[in-house]
């Protein structure tokens, strides 16, 4: 009996072991690798296992947790999105949502997850730009001033390419409410034909933190996911709060005294606190003080074309949409600002970066002096029906002179239509977001490669007779 005894736990491991060979026989490892890519921080298995249809809400079973035989990592039930919330791989985590929320944005490929070490030393480099001023006016500002814009190479993929590139690259609802009638950007063909600046809604992530997002993708080409941009503005408004409070008061009060009702000094105080504390809270949305506030971080002008109503998922109009205009560092000297915008789009409850493809050459059709000289696109200061966006935070003395602020702030022109815009100069790439970039691009074109039609070797390199016409 004891020899029995003592031999029964080898019968039932060896028993056990035939069972996980049987399971791992059988196992969909698409789904398995996923599960452990999430863990591991790799986009690879991820994307595949979802390019391949499978399903982000998909669950572990029991056999499955056996085979991957990490108790510490895996439990029964846990879906992708519970492991990427667990392991805090945010943008991960942002592409399984993207899916599961039936955006009908699918797998995301922008440029930060293909080349994830770049991207993190992109974050990194940003961090050291941002310094805090000095003096009666205590705000962060940064010290570099990068232009993001897709590479003029784009346009050279094959259209089935250009097509997929676009697709995992942009926020096409964004995009589409942008631009359906009345649309708010590319509803000019002088802008976006002759002059080539058309522009194009980037994909962020939706949790909050779109606006942050959107103003790294419009400048660095990456996301705020270390929340640097987030403190940087939570501090600003902490330490510069005296001087940012009474122009944000008297703008807000000349909006409330229009539609008649009027607070009292306690009630503009918890209303300003609130705004302080939301800067501070990753994942909180944000608001137009807030646009405001990044503008001076940023030290340039930043221009929001956004839908002028709100509605429900059922197209009603619900309420009035504040966002669009143009948000200048009014509270700095113009000396120590640049004139170089960036644009965000705004619809329902969410901001996207938007960024055009460079052009190839000025727009004068003359060759650049050198590799430094800036292209340039230009942005509307008005919208379809050629009335002026309107200047956020002006005071009421400010008030009735936008176009010369304007002016004060941008480098102003207007088309051969008439149409009022700024010019957004696109000076060279910094080297590591050009790298970024590179690295991204070269993804599509190794898909453009494989894509190509096949062309047979002309037989006649095969001949002994030397070098033909015909080769």
């Amino acid at each position: 009996n004891v020899d029995a005894d003592q031999q029964q736990p080898g019968g039932n491991n060896l028993e056990a072991e035939r069972r996980l060979r049987q399971l791992r026989r059988s196992a969909d490892w698409r789904w398995l690798n996923a599960c452990v890519g999430i863990i591991e921080g790799d986009p690879n298995p991820v994307e595949a296992y979802l390019s391949s249809g499978g399903d982000p809400a998909r669950t572990l079973t029991a056999s499955e947790v056996a085979i991957l035989n990490r108790s510490s990592a895996f439990d029964v039930g846990h879906t992708l999105v519970h492991l990427a919330i667990r392991f805090q791989r945010e943008d991960l985590l942002a592409v399984l949502l993207s899916q599961i929320e039936g955006s009908g944005s699918g797998v995301k490929r922008v440029p930060s997850y293909v080349a994830p070490d770049i991207a993190a030393d992109i974050r990194r480099h940003f961090a050291s730009t941002i310094r805090l001023r000095k003096g009666n006016f205590p705000c962060n500002f940064v010290t570099e001033f990068p232009t993001f814009s897709l590479p003029a190479d784009v346009d050279e993929l094959p259209s089935t390419v250009q097509d997929q590139l676009f697709t995992e690259l942009l926020d096409k609802d964004a995009q589409a409410e942008l631009e359906s009638d009345p649309a708010v950007i590319n509803w000019s063909l002088d802008v976006t034909l002759r002059l080539g600046s058309r522009l194009y809604a980037l994909w962020n992530r939706s949790a909050g933190d779109c606006l942050l997002d959107s103003v790294m993708q419009a400048t660095w080409g990456v996301f705020d996911r270390d929340n640097t941009l987030r403190r940087a503005l939570a501090e600003s408004l902490a330490e510069g709060g005296h001087v940012f409070y009474p122009r944000w008061k008297e703008y807000e009060q000349g909006h409330a005294s229009f539609l008649q009702y009027s607070l009292d000094e306690t009630q503009w105080e918890e209303d300003w606190n609130g705004l302080i504390s939301l800067a501070g809270q990753p994942g909180t949305s944000l608001e137009q003080l807030h646009v405001f506030a990044l503008a001076h971080i940023l030290r340039r002008p930043i221009i929001v074309y956004g839908v002028k109503y709100v509605k429900s998922f059922r197209g009603e109009a619900i309420g009035y949409a504040r966002y669009e205009g143009v948000y200048l560092p009014l509270l700095w000297e113009q000396s120590f600002c640049v004139r170089t915008p960036i644009a965000l789009g705004y619809t329902r409850g969410h901001f996207s970066a938007l960024v055009p493809i460079e052009p190839y050459r000025p727009v004068d059709g003359r060759s650049p002096p050198g590799p430094d000289h800036a292209r340039t696109t230009f942005l509307p200061l008005v919208d379809r029906d050629r009335k002026m966006l309107p200047i956020h935070f002006l005071t009421e003395s400010e008030l009735g002179r936008e176009e010369s602020i304007l002016r004060q702030w941008l480098d102003v022109c207007e088309t051969e239509g008439g149409i009022l815009v700024a010019q957004q100069l696109l000076n060279k790439r910094p080297l590591i977001v050009a790298q970024m970039v590179e690295e991204w691009l070269n993804h599509y074109r190794r898909l453009a490669q494989m894509t190509a039609p096949f062309r047979p070797i002309p037989i006649q390199d095969y001949s002994s007779e030397g070098d033909t016409d015909d080769e």
